[in-house]
């Protein structure tokens, strides 16, 4: 019998996840099947528990039901309490299992697919929401020099900074701020400025030169923030197609027991950063 799984958000019809997960079923002989569920807004709760009465076996869960779905799982891992939201949950002997893996996959996007090592490096996260929160630790994980959350409003970042004070040194600071710092050697956009055509208020010089600067958001090309970042000196940019892949890779592993290989799937959904 083919295994279902599925995507939930709202709006959905954009999602990629159908068609990472269908290659990566094909890739590693998996007999499943994955479909994109919108659910209603203040739904999720009764559209997952449809979609699980009728033999679902997990899903992926994008926004803006993370929140929700971390609510709904039975037992949460350690990365799902310390982002305090879920993107991944596994059906499994009655109990629902919350995941997130964005941090994950992000860091395994940045090390292994762009070759980048985070030990001893300055990283600079702008925006303190909850894509933030989730890539906080998995940063940490790594032991930076330093990790410094910049946000238009610094008593959000400073919050994110007290939640993870005890996983490695991090500081909080407001944009403005930063023209008074030394650069930074990974610079992670996680705020939305992009969606509206828009770049945070984060100063040229916070860029080193040669720097890693890295978009959270995927399919849009030369963001206004990775053009600022070439301009300012920047050696490499990257958007989020690859901590996509890589997130989704770890919780096919998690419910498949395989990972599959990323490579092929990434280049194939990248857009040129141009």
């Amino acid at each position: 019998m083919t295994d279902a799984y599925a995507v939930f958000g709202n709006p959905i019809g954009h999602s990629k996840s159908p068609f990472i997960h269908a290659a990566f079923a094909r890739a590693c002989g998996q007999d499943m099947a994955y479909a994109a569920i919108e659910a209603p807004l203040g739904g999720f709760g009764s559209a997952l528990a449809a979609f699980r009465a009728e033999g679902g076996r997990g899903a992926n869960v994008t926004a803006p039901f993370k929140l929700d779905a971390f609510a709904a799982a039975d037992v949460l891992s350690e990365r799902a309490r310390a982002a305090g939201a879920v993107n991944a949950l596994k059906f499994e002997d009655g109990r629902t299992l919350g995941e997130n893996f964005d941090g994950l996959g992000l860091l395994r996007d940045i090390e292994v697919n762009l070759g980048f090592a985070v030990a001893g490096r300055r990283v600079l996260l702008l925006g303190a929401g909850g894509a933030a929160r989730g890539a906080a630790p998995a940063i940490l994980e790594r032991r930076p020099a330093l990790l410094t959350v910049a946000n238009r409003d610094e008593a959000k970042a400073a919050a994110l900074v007290e939640a993870f004070a005890a996983l490695g040194p991090l500081d909080a600071c407001g944009y403005e701020a930063l023209a008074r710092r030394p650069a930074y050697d990974l610079v992670l956009n996680s705020t939305s400025a992009s969606w509206r055509g828009e770049a945070p208020p984060a100063p040229p010089s916070c860029f080193a030169r040669g720097a890693l600067a890295v978009e959270l958001v995927y399919g849009r090309g030369l963001t206004p923030f990775l053009a600022e970042a070439k301009t300012a000196g920047a050696g490499q940019l990257a958007d989020g197609v690859g901590m996509l892949v890589e997130q989704a890779a770890e919780a096919f592993a998690w419910w498949r027991g395989v990972r599959p290989e990323t490579r092929a799937v990434i280049a194939e959904l990248t857009v040129p950063l141009v």
